[in-house]
């Protein structure tokens, strides 16, 4: 068996896919409002619907800012 070239790791740098942004946001407002409205139909109420919306519209934003807010680093080079 060869031995692999080493692949560097690039799970610690951000991604730059705007999909991929677009579908945490759009992921957080499903599930939180998929929450929400199964709440208010099992309880009667409907207030937890919009209250779900909101909450999964803000943890989606904050994933974004926290997974794709850094800058991306400057790759080392140890030879030089």
């Amino acid at each position: 068996m060869a031995p692999r070239d080493h692949v560097p790791d690039r799970s610690s740098e951000p991604s730059t896919d705007p999909w991929a942004a677009f579908g945490s946001l759009g992921a957080g407002v499903l599930l939180y409002g998929g929450l929400g409205w199964a709440g208010d139909r099992w309880l009667g109420t409907a207030f937890l619907l919009p209250t779900g919306l909101v909450l999964g519209a803000v943890l989606g934003f904050y994933v974004v800012i926290v997974r794709f807010g850094r800058a991306p680093q400057e790759p080392s080079d140890p030879e030089a």
